[in-house]
This record gives structure tokens, sequence and C-alpha cells, in this order.
């Protein structure tokens, strides 16, 4: 009989001591996972303010292109364009 309660409680200790490895496991886990949360969020926050800074330049270029023709015009909003897209596939990229 106490060899049977013996045995009952080591393998208690094993399973207890198994969880706890786990539990560790993903307390570090967790940790990294918030840096890198932390780090992406950050890095999205610089892309947005980027964002709002092209932007606005988009909006001096667009009140000082009257003097340009319109090719000069078309050439400079396809750039523009491509660098919105580009900042949008950042940040698409970021947020998932």
């Amino acid at each position: 009989m106490s060899s049977e309660i013996d045995a009952r409680l080591k393998s208690i200790q094993a399973k207890l001591q198994e969880v706890v490895k786990q539990c560790n496991s993903l307390q570090k886990e967790n940790a990294q996972l918030r840096k890198q949360l932390n780090r992406s969020t950050e890095h999205v926050t610089e892309k947005s303010e980027q964002l709002q800074t092209l932007q606005q330049k988009v909006d001096v270029l667009k009140l000082g292109a009257s003097g340009w023709n319109e090719q000069e015009k078309a050439e400079l909003e396809k750039r523009i364009d491509v660098y919105l897209k580009e900042i949008d596939k950042c940040l698409a990229l970021l947020n998932n």
C-alpha cells in the first residue's frame, strides 16, 4: 500500500514539474512576444508619421504645381502614388 502511494506521489510530482517547465517556457515566450509587439507598434507609429509628412508634402506640391506643365504634374503624381502604395504595404504588413 505504501509503495502504491509513493508511486502516485512520484507521478504527481513529475507532472507538476512538467507543468512548471511549461509555465516557464510560456512566460519567456510571452515576454518575447510583448517585446516584438512593442517594436511593431513603434514601427507602425513611425510609418504613420512618415505618411502624414508625405501627405503634407503632397498638399504643398499640389499647391505649388500650378506653374508646371501637365506631363510634369502627372509624373510627380505617379511618383507620389508609388511612395504612398509602398507605405500602405508596410503598414499592412505590420498590422498582420
